[in-house]
């Protein structure tokens, strides 16, 4: 599938689909879209995911270069911005399917479903849950797998990245390991999934478990994808739910090398790392004897492989568990802790 990934004004730092996107899903992305850095590639910003010219909207682009608009950025709340209408309506135009993880539908906005039809497009809103989902029957703990979930300090600080990374390096080592995908990211990568942050709240965690005993006896090892924090004042409801859905045997404790505020929640300041430690596995104990055994710290910010390798060091030893950054270091210390 050949794609165009929209990230206006937000390449490459606050796209962290886009990015998931060109770092592991299986398509072949022609350009992305951003205003900003319109004339540069994908990898002058990020070396090691798959490159890609950056041009300034779909008008850059010939008509038949492209299968699919992907919108690869969202917004706090999920909202459409109507600056990407002229990108989103071109595409359809140029017979383009859509693929959005907003909480925005666009099947459900009127121009772009007159427009798909006209042209024989499919929009497909991934953050739209299945009508069946119910109430967990608490029964996840009884799958064959190993199952292992990526838990946050905050949002946006690696999870998502990490569980993929660390599925794949399993995988890579002769392990029978799958992905377990919760939001828009996840589900734009592997083709499937649940989208927790808009299921009903009293079916998030069947919503997971649900996933969790699909796949549950046909591997030995599935590693969830993390949402949110259990302190963040918004998504903490998201995170709970997966957390007691999945009812994981081990977590992967995720954060980002000096960031000590929520992001966007600025009032709020993080907890010591023991402190989420102990709030993890006493929320999860109810239910599940989950113990985070490894962690991963996202060093992006710091600029040389010293001082990541000192944040890396710190981190683990106040964890007291193997700890990496699953982009610029090796996993084996926290597979070997994992596996």
């Amino acid at each position: 599938m050949n794609v165009a990934i929209l990230a206006h004004e937000k390449f490459p730092d606050r796209a962290k689909t886009a990015l998931g996107v060109l770092r592991y899903a299986d398509h072949d992305v022609v350009a992305v879209l951003d205003r900003e850095t319109a004339g540069q590639r994908v990898t002058d910003f990020v070396p090691d995911v798959q490159d890609a010219p950056i041009v300034a909207g779909m008008d850059d682009l010939e008509p038949d270069a492209v299968d699919t608009l992907l919108i690869g950025i969202s917004p706090i709340g999920g909202e459409f911005d109507e600056s990407w209408r002229d990108d989103v309506r071109t595409a359809l135009e140029d017979g383009c399917d859509v693929i959005s993880g907003l909480h925005y539908f666009l099947a459900e906005d009127e121009e772009f479903a007159r427009l798909a039809a006209e042209h024989g497009c499919e929009i497909r809103d991934v953050r739209n849950p299945p009508a069946d989902l119910s109430v967990a029957d608490g029964v996840a703990g009884e799958v064959d797998a190993e199952v292992i979930l990526t838990v946050g300090t905050d949002c946006s600080v690696g999870k998502m990245t990490t569980t993929m990374e660390l599925a794949r390096d399993a995988r890579a080592a002769g392990h029978d390991a799958a992905v377990i995908p919760t939001g828009q990211t996840g589900i734009m990568i592997e083709g499937w999934g649940n989208p927790i942050d808009r299921v009903v709240s009293d079916f998030t965690a069947g919503a997971v478990e649900e996933m969790i005993l699909e796949k549950g006896d046909q591997h030995d090892y599935l590693f969830v994808e993390g949402q949110g924090s259990i302190v963040h004042p918004a998504y903490s409801p998201v995170t709970l739910g997966i957390l007691h859905g999945s009812m994981a045997d081990e977590l992967v404790l995720c954060h980002e090398a000096g960031r000590e505020a929520i992001h966007g929640y600025e009032s709020f300041s993080l907890p010591s790392i023991p402190t989420y430690v102990d709030l993890y596995e006493s929320i999860a104990a109810p239910v599940a004897e989950s113990q985070i055994v490894a962690g991963a710290i996202n060093t992006a910010g710091l600029a040389d492989d010293a001082a990541a390798r000192d944040a890396v060091e710190e981190y683990a030893d106040t964890l007291g568990a193997p700890a990496t950054d699953v982009i610029r270091f090796d996993t084996d210390d926290v597979l070997e802790a994992l596996l």
